[in-house]
């Protein structure tokens, strides 16, 4: 598809159909970030903003406040999911239904039903989110463009299945190494197996008891996983090499460096050769108790959770903006084949949004 458009008449479940129906896996955003840049051109209330696929439009009003409205549009690679479909049940079934099309889906809803809101809006639809922290949108923003970001408080559209989630879990993953000797497999006492030498750290990683700290009230569950291991050179010989990578997913207390400190205790006596870093990108805490953050959860109800995955509110964290994590769909469903939303809370996502914001 090289062009698409979108109608933003569309209540907000029909719109994320159309959304869904987009391609835009992270790297191929363009045709779907032209169809969002288009339908918010349209709207006289909004200046317009692009960088790349990243879309910023912001109303101007001189209100006491300015609070933000992000989402990314790419989505893990489609596995037979696309186009969207409806079932009978009230589900809408698709790629980026609940990771985040829905969550877009309700920004643009709200742009275009709301031009004159009670605090000015930015709203931000960005690329790359899915992937390495190096390419995302939203980061890239804050480094070339930072005052178009400036806030007073910030919604992040991710699913959190229409419940306020506080801050969010930092990541690192690692590579560890470990070394042998290469050797003819049918003399393998000759040399020294590098992926049997990975054992103990396997055996350390099944026997992990993560933390699960308690932080505004909010009980976070740390993870620290296996996530791939390589090694091998043919068949017949021993390999000399052998890498696991390991992801630590950690509570927002801990900083990167405490995180990586950590990892190098829990694997110190292993027989690791060599560890690198491969990404890692920091945790944000909840935040509840600033003023913005209160009045939020007090307008769109229910009882604040924790952020278990890694989200770009630690970005708005990281410039000062205080942020929540608040969208439609369910994180349970996110990037599975089955991925799915419920139209009815895509809807009252909306109209919560909407309340707050003409209150």
């Amino acid at each position: 598809m090289d062009d698409a458009a979108l109608d933003l008449s569309l209540d907000a479940a029909a719109l994320t159909a159309q959304l869904v129906d987009v391609p835009s896996e992270s790297g191929s955003e363009k045709t779907l970030a032209d169809a969002v840049e288009n339908a918010l051109r349209a709207l006289p209330h909004l200046t317009v903003d692009r960088y790349g696929n990243n879309v910023v439009a912001r109303t101007n009003l001189g209100r006491a406040e300015r609070v933000v409205l992000a989402g990314h549009i790419d989505t893990v690679p489609i596995a037979g999911n696309v186009p969207s479909r409806l079932d009978e049940d009230g589900f809408l079934w698709g790629c980026g239904t609940s990771d985040m099309k829905s969550g877009v889906a309700v920004q643009l809803r709200i742009a275009a039903t709301v031009p004159e809101p009670n605090r000015d809006l930015t709203l931000v639809f960005y690329d790359n989110e899915e992937v390495a922290a190096h390419l995302n949108g939203l980061g890239r923003i804050a480094d070339a463009h930072p005052d178009w970001l400036a806030a007073d408080f910030a919604v992040l559209l991710e699913p959190s299945d229409a419940q306020v989630e506080g801050g969010c879990q930092g990541t690192l993953r690692v590579h560890l190494h470990t070394a042998g000797e290469r050797a003819h497999s049918a003399r393998s006492w000759m040399g020294s197996n590098a992926i049997h030498a990975a054992a103990p750290i396997l055996a350390r990683l099944a026997a992990y008891e993560p933390r699960r700290p308690v932080i505004d009230g909010l009980e976070y569950h740390e993870g620290l996983n296996a996530v791939r291991i390589e090694g091998g050179v043919a068949g017949n010989v021993i390999p000399d090499a052998c890498t696991v990578t390991v992801n630590y997913r950690y509570a927002p207390d801990r900083s990167p460096a405490q995180a990586l400190e950590h990892v190098r205790e829990v694997f110190a006596d292993c027989g690791v050769a060599g560890l690198v870093v491969d990404d890692e990108s920091p945790g944000a805490l909840p935040g509840l108790s600033h003023p913005a953050a209160a009045a939020f959860i007090e307008a769109v109800g229910g009882t604040p959770k924790p952020k278990f995955g890694w989200t770009d509110v630690s970005r708005f964290s990281a410039l000062g903006v205080p942020a929540v994590n608040y969208g439609p769909g369910d994180p349970t469903l996110a990037h599975k084949r089955d991925e799915r939303v419920r139209a009815s809370l895509i809807n009252d996502c909306e109209e919560r949004l909407r309340a707050w914001l003409v209150g």
